[in-house]
């Protein structure tokens, strides 16, 4: 990664995770930040998926720096799913705040499959990606199934 990745990487990491240990201001706030985390983290993790499909070239640099990036954002949208932000724009239905526990074991599950997944693309190997590709959506489908309005 070159340095300019890293310093941007790093000033991206340190804006986006304020918030998170902070309250945020108003519950738009919250539903504007998890959905921008989760949107930075799906760009990312498509894009190593369409290799891993074979839609896109394959590149080992590109995979392993999307992964990263995609196994970073993964642990950020949590935090903003408290009290009131299940109003307004968003597409979290209602059963998130009745069943939390479950909602956390997924996205919990969810993070170590991106774990792993940056983990392959690291290694560099397609095959171990394409694996950790479809568990990693299978994780993402199993929440959104279960979470996420259509």
């Amino acid at each position: 990664m070159t340095m300019h990745k890293k310093i941007a990487l790093a000033s991206l990491a340190t804006m986006l995770t304020v918030p998170a240990f902070a309250q945020f201001a108003k519950p738009e706030d919250a539903v504007k930040y998890r959905k921008s985390a989760l949107f930075v983290m799906q760009q990312n993790f498509s894009r190593v998926a369409a290799m891993a499909g074979g839609k896109a070239p394959f590149d080992a640099k590109v995979a392993a720096d999307s992964a990263a990036v995609a196994e970073f954002m993964s642990k950020l949208p949590w935090a903003a799913f408290g009290e009131g932000t299940d109003k307004g724009e968003t597409r979290a239905k209602p059963e998130i705040w009745k069943e939390q526990a479950k909602f956390k074991e997924y996205s919990e599950a969810m993070q170590a499959e991106m774990s792993k997944l940056a983990t392959a693309a690291k290694g560099g190997n397609l095959d171990a990606i394409k694996t950790a590709v479809n568990a990693t959506g299978g994780s993402c489908k199993t929440c959104h199934d279960a979470y996420r309005k259509d």
